[in-house]
């Protein structure tokens, strides 16, 4: 079984798709100590190093996980996008200086040290045009790799949800394509059927909401399957809403037979997006955010910090299906690379 190392691992959702596809994850690297908690929970048997990576050497997990350099068959991560993403930089009209940009170098520490088969790297689409992400592939031509990036949607490869993300795999000496791409999945299929939320057992999915009066009317309102405030007329709309003509998935709803949109951070919160129900007056739940990243059922995410963080986890995280389907790619390299 090809073994992999995950960087910048939070709650695992990068993890889960290379196990799906058949890697042994055998070391995984997170600061945030609630993504390590979590992480924990589902992936017992990986080792976590839960530090900063700035402060871990390659020296020391290279010891702590038995490898020797050249013996690993996927160094695969995400280095936190904040800083590279639309939004920050107001879609692309000036650069902001953030600190967390710079940890794709430490993404290359790890690279040289530990000389791996094959890279997988992935990110905001934002990072393609920066300076830091051109040195990285030349660093890794430099090494003996074969890069192949390109911006991909997930919902291309199994996901059911629109997602643009940047995705780098390269092999030493070897290049690898990208998995064929398959037949859309829609919110339907993600989540239809579920139990109301509080009926169900499961706290991911029962959590209560609390919406003030003013907002419970408006999203009654909102037309089932797909329907957008924009629906409503003036009459209706919150006075914000009437100001401003941006934003315009704001207090909308999903649509049964089409992908979702991104899950962020804000997934169960209808002011940050469409995030409404196709037909329940109500948001998506975490669980429900959860199976449109394509996290299994039953995968286990802490709410000791509340709603609010569960939510930022789910949001952040890679889904599961994408990786799997680039992984099983990736697999098929590695049997090649000696």
């Amino acid at each position: 079984m090809p073994r992999a190392i995950d960087l910048f691992c939070g709650c695992g959702g990068l993890t889960l798709g290379l196990k799906q596809a058949g890697f042994d994850v055998v070391g995984a690297v997170e600061i945030d100590d609630l993504a390590v908690e979590t992480y924990k929970a589902n992936h017992p048997e990986v080792e976590v190093f839960d530090e900063d990576i700035q402060g871990l050497t390659v020296a020391r997990v290279k010891r702590k996980l038995s490898l020797k350099k050249g013996e690993l068959d996927l160094l695969a991560g995400c280095p936190p996008c904040q800083g590279f993403s639309t939004m920050r930089t107001l879609n692309g009209g000036y650069e902001i200086y953030d600190e967390r940009n710079d940890l794709i170098n430490q993404f290359m520490k790890f690279v040289e040290g530990l000389a791996p088969k094959t890279v997988m790297m992935e990110n905001v689409p934002g990072l393609a045009d920066d300076e830091r992400f051109r040195k990285f592939c030349s660093e890794l031509r430099q090494l003996g790799y074969v890069v192949n990036h390109a911006i991909l949607d997930a919902a291309d490869y199994g996901v059911p949800q629109r997602r643009k993300r940047l995705i780098l795999l390269a092999g030493k000496g070897k290049r690898i394509e990208f998995a064929k791409k398959v037949e859309r999945r829609t919110v339907a299929d993600a989540i239809s059927g579920m139990a109301p939320p509080g009926e169900s057992g499961d706290s991911l999915h029962d959590l209560p909401e609390r919406r003030t009066k003013k907002v419970k009317r408006l999203i009654k309102r909102i037309p089932k399957d797909g329907g957008s405030r924009k629906d409503l007329g003036k009459r209706y709309q919150l006075k914000c809403h009437k100001r401003c003509e941006g934003f315009k998935d704001v207090y909308g709803r999903m649509a049964w037979d089409k992908v979702a949109p991104t899950i962020t951070s804000g997934c169960t919160n209808p002011s940050k997006g469409r995030f409404l129900h196709p037909e329940e007056d109500r948001a998506i739940t975490l669980r429900e955010a959860a199976l449109l990243q394509t996290f299994s059922a039953d995968y286990h995410f802490s709410l000791k910090k509340g709603k609010g963080k569960a939510a930022v986890m789910i949001g952040n995280a890679l889904p599961a299906e994408f990786i799997r389907k680039q992984a099983q790619s990736i697999e098929v390299a590695c049997e090649r690379i000696t």
